[in-house]
């Protein structure tokens, strides 16, 4: 079973307040989703991040290390770690759509002074010099293209014959200004994750669908609605919540692809890469009960970010069982039971930070006729730091986490 991880190419953070809709965020090291309330007004408006990872990365990951058919199965996530959150209500859903139009992400910071628009803002999708403004008019009119053009509108007439993203009853809000993407609705182009009040907030959205249709355009030359070109993902409130400008939400802040932690955005890809030969040895070699020592033997201490070996086990009785023989009860590898009984775990060594979880889907080890193993797609990780690795193993003593110190560093 396999991870892997993508980071982002480009991320922003849009604003709607009137001081910032031409305020380029692409160099910040946080993206937030905040309600600002306005500076000559009682309104408060939205933010929203915009962030896309590069389309030669996805395409290769998934024809030249996954494989086409595994990908069919494999599941996808975009992973956002949470800095702070203040004064939230007590649910929050937040919704990820495909951006249908392209964008720049520009270098500007939030408190730059003077401001800079070198990049997407909410009025513009590239600078303020080309100024290039998102088309909310050009893509049809209600139902016919799957499109949501990411503005809020004042009057009901504006509406007709198009889609606004939060024109849902006879109360627009208020002078929003028009912008802050364009992106497609419907079923297979977003996806959504609530969060209850005590949750952690990190995000976990699964855009399994959204990257297929990345994977239909880039292989087959599909067009909408089978495949959609990658122009990255935006990740919003619900339109209600937007639209409700006499409120605040609260503020989500997340660290983005400029910060200088461990934590930038990622694109978690899942798959299965495990084999069970079980044909292979004898299945009475199988570590079915009792004690064992578990042992790596073949760690390299330290992997390029290029490699992606493969870590394998000894495993052998603590307490062997005598018998008359003229080989050392100590030789014979013995493997772990298949299956979901034996799991491992990536974790920074540093942080304790776990990066790869014990996932009975699609962390198992695999197991030949040498040993029971799995194997570490390095530049998925961190360069320049040290991961520890965990096993857990059920037989039918329960279960036992091997923790023995099993170090490794990624380098450049």
């Amino acid at each position: 079973m396999a991870y892997y991880f993508l980071f982002p190419e480009n991320d922003a953070t849009l604003y709607s307040h009137p001081n910032r809709v031409n305020m380029n965020t692409g160099g910040d090291e946080i993206l937030e989703l905040v309600k600002e309330r306005g500076n000559t007004d009682q309104y408060y408006y939205p933010s929203r991040i915009a962030i896309k990872f590069k389309e030669e990365e996805i395409a290769s990951l998934i024809s030249d290390t996954i494989g086409g058919d595994s990908f069919l199965n494999a599941q996808v996530s975009l992973q956002l770690t949470s800095i702070q959150a203040k004064n939230l209500t007590s649910t929050q859903l937040l919704k990820v759509s495909a951006i249908s139009q392209s964008w720049n992400e520009g270098t500007n910071k939030y408190l730059n002074l003077p401001s800079a628009s070198n990049g997407i803002t909410w009025k513009y999708r590239d600078n303020s010099i080309e100024a290039t403004a998102w088309n909310t008019s050009s893509l049809g009119g209600i139902g016919t293209s799957g499109v949501d053009y990411g503005f809020i509108i004042d009057n009901y007439e504006d509406a007709v014959g198009t889609t606004g993203s939060i024109v849902s009853s006879s109360n627009y809000g208020g002078p929003i200004f028009p912008g802050g993407g364009v992106w497609y609705t419907g079923s297979g182009f977003e996806t959504s994750q609530q969060f209850l009040a005590g949750d952690d907030l990190d995000t976990n959205f699964d855009v399994s669908s959204i990257v297929s249709k990345f994977s239909q355009s880039y292989f087959n030359d599909a067009q909408y609605p089978t495949g959609i070109s990658n122009q990255g993902f935006l990740i919003k409130q619900l339109d209600s919540v937007e639209s409700n400008v006499s409120t605040s939400f609260g503020e989500l802040q997340y660290f983005s692809q400029d910060t200088h932690t461990i934590y930038p955005p990622k694109l978690t890809f899942k798959w299965d890469d495990s084999i069970n030969q079980t044909n292979n040895y004898d299945t009475g070699s199988r570590a079915l009960s009792g004690s064992f020592n578990v042992s790596l033997y073949n760690n390299r201490k330290e992997y390029n970010q290029d490699a992606s070996p493969k870590f394998r086990f000894h495993i052998r009785p603590t307490y062997p069982i005598r018998t008359f023989s003229t080989s050392s009860n100590y030789i014979p590898n013995m493997r772990f039971k298949a299956g979901d009984a034996s799991l491992y775990s990536i974790r920074d060594a540093h942080s304790e930070e776990e990066i790869i979880p014990f996932d009975p889907t699609y962390t198992r080890l695999s197991h030949d006729k040498e040993s029971s193993f799995f194997k570490i797609y390095m530049n998925g990780l961190q360069p320049e730091r040290y991961y520890r690795i965990l096993i857990k193993h059920t037989n039918n003593d329960g279960i036992t986490i091997y923790d023995d110190d099993y170090y490794f560093k990624v380098v450049r």
